[in-house]
């Protein structure tokens, strides 16, 4: 393989969106082309997220346990988690405001009537109580939170068992070097289901570009362009640039180590699945240590969600104007703060912010009909904000990574100064 895996992805990627536009603007009476080979490609691309999600959850288990054994105490390990979590937090309040800022300045959706569209029934959905999150991050079924796939519940036990084997010192060497081991088999499981990215890319991006209906954007352009351009902002100018601030990476150096990434989270449009990505952008590209990487990445994918933030602050700007029923300024404080707790609990799966937008629609009493133009705009959106959500994730443990080491540097010259 002369190109790299990156170069490769990009092909997949492009030629999986050409091919599908020629099918569908010339070959969809096709029986063949417009439904077998559309459906042959829903399959493969299916299989291929699949196949990375089998590995996500043992992979986060695993890497979270390793993280916390290779720290060098325990007090880093709530050092680390503090400053983790805090960073995570400042990045998705900032997203929301921002994109508040500019939803308020540009007023999307305003002088548009959406209210003739079709209407889809919305289930009733309470917003998130923050005393209920909290506490479901506690399994009381520890196999169900694996087989569910319930991140913060995985993250939770791992960090518990982690925290106990570093407790126990050499008594428990033998588990330590099994969950390395464990560690070295998941990477290179990874590893083996990657090189078949390229194909699983172009798969995705064939049924995406063969089922698009482009005729649903043109009355709301402006929407669109509104999210993905502050979505690429973010991921070309805030979180370079917030990196080269923080850390010696240069903001360049930074947007090259990540194309990668991007390019995979672009294709699989969710933050889980680009989990091993993510890893590996870190530690073989970004030099993050395997600590930081292995606790922050999978709670990054979970709860660091700036690009959804920004997508779902927008979206509820815009079919509130587009319907008629702009959201008053009383309302704003509890809207933000809900668009807070739905931005955490949209982390990790396709479409999450989508289904956030429908629980803020019915909350909110707006039109149920105003989720069929978000569900009619959401898949393209939904890979642009993968992509910042991840690479904000990248960001933030870059930073991390840089405080942890500056700290260890000024440990050792104290303790080089009592000698």
């Amino acid at each position: 393989m002369t190109k790299s895996l990156s170069a490769r992805i990009f092909i997949g990627l492009f030629f999986g969106v050409l091919l599908g536009s020629i099918v569908q603007f010339l070959l969809a009476d096709n029986a063949f082309f417009g439904g077998t080979l559309v459906s042959l490609a829903s399959g493969v691309g299916t299989m291929f997220v699949n196949m990375i999600m089998m590995l996500v959850v043992p992979l986060v288990f695993v890497s979270i346990v390793c993280g916390v054994c290779e720290l060098q105490d325990l007090k880093s390990f709530g050092r680390l988690g503090g400053k983790t979590f805090g960073f995570y937090i400042i990045n998705t309040m900032v997203a929301i405001l921002a994109a508040f800022t500019v939803a308020m300045i540009f007023e999307p959706g305003k002088g548009v009537d959406m209210s003739s569209n079709g209407s889809l029934d919305i289930t009733a959905t309470e917003l998130p109580d923050l005393m209920s999150l909290i506490v479901s991050i506690v399994p009381n079924n520890p196999f169900s939170a694996f087989t569910s796939g319930n991140m913060l519940q995985v993250i939770f036990m791992a960090l518990l068992m982690g925290g106990v084997i570093k407790s126990m010192g050499q008594s428990v060497e033998g588990a330590v070097k099994g969950f390395q081991t464990a560690n070295k088999i998941m990477m290179r499981l990874i590893s083996v289901v990657m090189s078949l990215a390229p194909y699983g890319v172009f798969a995705l991006m064939f049924k995406l570009g063969a089922t698009l209906e482009p005729e649903i954007f043109v009355s709301v352009v402006e929407y669109l362009v509104l999210i993905l351009a502050l979505l690429l902002i973010w991921i070309f100018i805030v979180y370079p640039y917030s990196v080269s601030l923080f850390t010696p990476i240069s903001a360049k150096t930074f947007r090259d180590k990540t194309q990668e990434q991007i390019l995979f989270s672009l294709s699989t449009a969710s933050s889980n699945a680009t989990i091993p990505v993510t890893m590996r952008t870190l530690t073989d590209k970004l030099g993050v240590s395997k600590a930081v990487a292995g606790f922050g990445v999978p709670l990054g994918a979970t709860m660091n969600m700036g690009g959804v933030s920004i997508y779902i602050t927008i979206a509820i700007f815009f079919v509130a104007n587009a319907f008629g029923m702009p959201i008053s300024n009383d309302q704003i404080p509890s809207l933000l703060f809900s668009v807070f707790l739905l931005s955490v609990g949209a982390g990790g799966v396709p479409g999450g912010g989508m289904v956030m937008i429908g629980v803020l629609i019915y909350q909110l009493g707006l039109p149920a009909e105003a989720f069929v133009i978000v569900a009619a705009l959401d898949r393209i959106i939904d890979m642009v904000l993968t992509s910042c959500n991840v690479v904000g994730d990248t960001a933030v443990l870059t930073i991390v990574d840089q405080t942890e080491q500056a700290h260890q540097l000024e440990a050792e010259k104290i303790a080089a100064e009592k000698v």
